[in-house]
């Protein structure tokens, strides 16, 4: 019997997924499969992953929008300890959603995970005061292989949750959660270019 429940096309966006397990508790806590070829399988999602990676992020970290130029990756996310908004964006060209953007809230309390195909733009923003997340990949990092777009490109418009104007560049300064906490976004994130 399936462990998670699939959720396909997100958005009306073709590849996207969103999975919820199957969660079993009592009250000395609970037990999920966090991953099963075979669900995935019945569920026609074929993929084989290689790769296992895990940050932590405190409150008002965006990491983001990244993608890969040559070796794209399938990833399969989700949120072990806090609170993120993840956020994916269609970047192939023969699409007919092309630019368009999908996001989830992932907590450690839906213990959702989201299914990010090839060919997508991928970050996420951190709502809770710290968050760990763990993601699975189907390709191997390779340096200097990471492209990366404005995390706050107009053309693309996600709705992000966060205060502050569009001053033309991607840069953190003058952008903050509704709670008042400042934006924080890598040099690298600050410098990549709208769509």
């Amino acid at each position: 019997m399936a462990q998670i429940k699939v959720e396909k096309n997100v958005g009306g966006i073709e590849g996207l997924c969103v999975i919820t397990p199957a969660v079993h508790g009592d009250n000395r806590g609970y037990f999920m499969e966090t991953y099963s070829q075979r669900d995935m399988e019945e569920n026609g999602l074929n993929i084989t992953f290689v790769q296992d990676n895990q940050s932590m992020s405190t409150k008002g970290v965006l990491r983001g929008l990244h993608f890969q130029i040559n070796y794209p990756q399938t990833k399969l996310v989700r949120v072990i300890k806090g609170a993120v908004f993840d956020v994916a964006v269609d970047l192939r060209k023969e699409s007919k959603t092309y630019g368009k953007w999908y996001g989830v809230e992932l907590t450690e309390e839906n213990k959702k995970q989201f299914l990010i195909p090839r060919g997508f733009a991928h970050g996420f923003l951190v709502r809770s005061d710290v968050a760990e997340f763990c993601y699975k990949c189907d390709d191997f990092y390779r340096p200097n292989d990471e492209g990366g777009l404005a995390w706050n490109d107009p053309q693309i418009g996600i709705e992000w949750g966060i205060c502050g104007e569009y001053r033309g560049s991607a840069s953190a300064q003058g952008y903050t959660l509704h709670d008042g906490t400042p934006l924080n976004l890598s040099n690298k994130d600050q410098k990549w270019n709208t769509l």
